[in-house]
């Protein structure tokens, strides 16, 4: 099966370009579960022609790890008859990111314009609050979202029997961690902690975009994300200006300042909500 990995028993995983996604597919005679659908209807459909050198069994079920276009722009291409299975918040992230940043990108020249035109957003057809369970080939898939950080959104995909954990986002292995649209810098590191409490000795874990890594490799993301959150509470409670703030922390972030600006954005919005000074 050239290109997909084997994780564990009937646990399989491609990466694509571009952005390096991680797709992983849980194999049962019954149907397959795919885990998330890539950027386009394009890449949906190669994905649909790469899962028959897996199986020849339906996509009876996909989950996304989160609504960003990479992970979710492919949807319609499974749904239906597949069950698209999302956090109950994807919806609207959907509706105040994703859709408006479609529009633009078809407007403007920003390429593969054709593919961008072609692209139905399609949320979620069942959704899920803190926790679902699946049942998959006589198999647990365990669906948590175990709080704020990439997203408001964020869903982890457990299988116990395999001690897989595929985590979309929260963790990222072939860049730093993608402050993206809609993400919560001072949740991040919290999250990760509830992660880090539920995984077990040899703990497998399949970022959103890169290799596969450890309990060990998560915990030093972890450290890093709780650096950065540290540092943007200081400098705000230091009265530093949001657009200064990037500058006034030179050489003490621990990831580039492209990946630390929207983290910047970010924290400093979530500081003004809560009423911090």
């Amino acid at each position: 099966m050239p290109g997909w990995e084997q994780i564990a028993e009937e646990l399989f995983r491609r990466r694509y370009d571009p952005l390096d996604v991680s797709v992983c597919v849980v194999r049962a005679p019954e149907g397959l579960l795919v885990v998330d659908t890539r950027a386009s209807h394009r890449e949906a459909d190669e994905l649909l022609r790469d899962l028959r050198q897996l199986s020849d069994a339906p996509v009876r079920w996909v989950v996304n790890t989160h609504a960003h276009y990479d992970h979710t722009f492919g949807n319609a291409r499974f749904s239906p008859p597949a069950t698209v299975l999302g956090h109950e918040r994807v919806p609207a992230h959907l509706a105040a990111y994703e859709v408006p940043m479609l529009a633009a990108w078809t407007a403007g020249a920003r390429q593969p314009r054709e593919e961008w035109a072609e692209v139905v957003i399609t949320p979620p057809t069942e959704l899920v609050g803190e926790r679902r369970v699946l049942e998959v080939g006589g198999r647990e898939v365990q669906l948590l979202h175990l709080g704020r950080g990439h997203t408001d959104n964020d869903l982890v995909v457990h299988l116990p029997d395999a001690g897989a954990w595929l985590v979309g986002d929260l963790v990222e292995e072939s860049g730093p961690p993608m402050y993206g649209s809609g993400s919560f810098p001072l949740d991040w590191p919290g999250t990760l902690d509830r992660l880090g409490e539920l995984l077990g000795d040899g703990a497998v874990i399949v970022p959103g975009h890169g290799a596969v890594v450890d309990a060990a490799y998560a915990r030093a993301q972890r450290e890093q994300l709780a650096e950065a959150a540290a540092l943007i509470r200081e400098l705000h409670a230091a009265g530093v200006a949001e657009q200064d703030a990037l500058a006034a922390g030179s050489g003490r972030w621990p990831f580039p300042d492209e990946a630390v600006g929207p983290a910047v954005r970010d924290g400093y919005a979530q500081l003004r909500a809560s009423g911090s000074a």
